[in-house]
């Protein structure tokens, strides 16, 4: 449990009084802290964590905040970095009760979800599992005109946007990408000792060795409908630095008892036993440069799956890139209207006017056109 709020800070027994005041003066400042530059700019290019050795905070407040409110890297991030953490996490707190955290049930794949339905609504399109056997170009504007999927389908859009791993390998052959370290565990019981059955429960734990990240500890209980009753859902994730066993195996167990025999040492009892693990390396291609990708035409955006940092900051920020460079005088992510305020006029779609249509690729393309064999031109899908 963190103290964060007024409220909290207040009544934590984990402080002294001198440090609830000097967390208090701290997380003020933080909220205003573009007001202030005088208070940070020499320490611009310092990290927040050698900054906040320089605000006269105890190493227990130093930890809280660089680790539990901030949750940035104690060796890479920044000075600005942190204070611009620590301030939305401060805003975000008091909204929807005394936690800055909202978690969706039946976990995050809900929330594409909802944009897909509500793209849906306006008449959109998501093609899902359908990899791309190649693009055709344009020959006049280089523009992509359409792909052909793997079922033979000729996909005609006025923009395309995929994910990174649709592309070829020929297209990602100078892309440098990143690791992820993942491990998903079923336990049952809880890490964080309480009454309540219901919650989620969110840990970070520090690096155990200079020079490694920070692990994010999720654990979800049943009542997110992720996992079956009794049961307890844990994904813990970081950047890689080894295989994804080598990065997270120690922090499994010093949480969690991994000794299926029952008879076991009192202390491991008295910690959560898991029923079920996997570990695994994935992808980060978040923060990769479209120029990275070779021969990609203007109208075939490349977005990236999930990174290793906690909620979704990259990928609003890639999805508002992405729309204002499409629609530079449209309005991003507008609220949703009243469904009663919704008019159809169906006469006024027309098939060549919505700018998507699916055929069977049936005819040879014409000469204005280059297929799969013009000019590395081609996608495949290895």
């Amino acid at each position: 449990q963190v103290p964060c709020s007024r409220a909290d800070v207040f009544n934590s027994r984990q402080l002294t009084m001198v440090e609830k005041r000097m967390l208090m003066k701290f997380l003020t400042f933080c909220l205003d802290y573009e007001q202030h530059p005088e208070e940070y700019q020499d320490y611009e290019h310092s990290t927040f964590a050698q900054f906040l050795q320089t605000r006269k905070l105890t190493p227990s407040l130093q930890h809280f905040i660089l680790h539990s409110i901030a949750m940035v890297s104690e060796t890479e991030s920044s000075t600005l970095e942190g204070l611009q953490a620590t301030k939305k996490f401060l805003q975000c707190l008091g909204r929807y009760g005394n936690t800055p955290f909202l978690f969706p049930l039946y976990g995050q794949g809900e929330i594409p979800q909802c944009f897909c339905r509500l793209c849906a609504v306006f008449g959109g399109i998501y093609c899902l599992r359908h990899p791309v056997r190649c693009l055709v170009l344009d020959r006049a504007s280089g523009r992509c005109k359409a792909i052909v999927d793997h079922f033979g389908q000729r996909i005609s859009a006025n923009y395309f946007i995929v994910e990174d791993s649709y592309l070829s390998e020929s297209t990602c052959t100078d892309v440098c990408y990143r690791q992820i370290s993942r491990a998903v565990l079923i336990t049952d019981q809880s890490v964080l000792n309480t009454d309540s059955e219901q919650q989620v429960s969110i840990l970070a734990v520090p690096p155990l060795e200079v020079g490694r990240a920070a692990v994010c500890v999720i654990e979800l209980c049943s009542s997110t409908m992720t996992c079956m009753k009794d049961t307890y859902l844990v994904h813990l994730t970081c950047p890689s630095t080894k295989s994804a066993r080598e990065d997270l195996e120690p922090v499994v167990q010093k949480l969690f008892n991994l000794n299926t025999e029952k008879e076991t040492e009192n202390e491991e009892l008295e910690k959560p036993r898991v029923l079920w693990a996997v570990y695994f390396n994935m992808r980060d291609s978040s923060g990769v440069e479209k120029s990275s990708y070779a021969g990609l035409p203007s109208n075939v955006y490349v977005c990236s799956g999930p990174d290793s940092a906690l909620g979704n900051d990259c990928a609003v920020k890639q999805a508002e890139t992405i729309f204002r460079e499409m629609f530079p005088t449209e309005e991003f992510c507008p609220p949703p209207p009243n469904p009663e305020d919704i008019i159809y006029d169906e006469d006024e779609i027309e098939p060549e006017e919505a700018g998507l249509s699916n055929s069977p690729e049936t005819k040879p393309e014409s000469s204005a056109e280059e297929s799969s064999g013009g000019g590395g031109a081609a996608v495949t899908k290895e």
